[in-house]
């Protein structure tokens, strides 16, 4: 059986803190910010944690 290989495209969106949760950014705050609501822009600057089914999965693609 050959090597798994890291998802190059998902481990640099998003990484595993020391507990184990996926941590990500959000999208759509780099351009045409000044249609957004200063509230909005400001929420989509920091970032989040994924959760479920789906973080399982990223801790799969992003393993080193």
């Amino acid at each position: 059986m050959g090597k798994v290989k890291t998802h190059k495209a998902s481990a640099k969106r998003f990484s595993v803190t020391a507990n184990g949760k996926v941590k990500m950014f959000h999208s759509s705050h780099r351009h045409k910010t000044g249609l957004k609501s200063a509230k909005r822009a400001r929420h989509l600057r920091s970032s989040s944690f994924v959760q479920g089914k789906v973080a399982e999965n990223l801790k799969a693609m992003i393993q080193k």
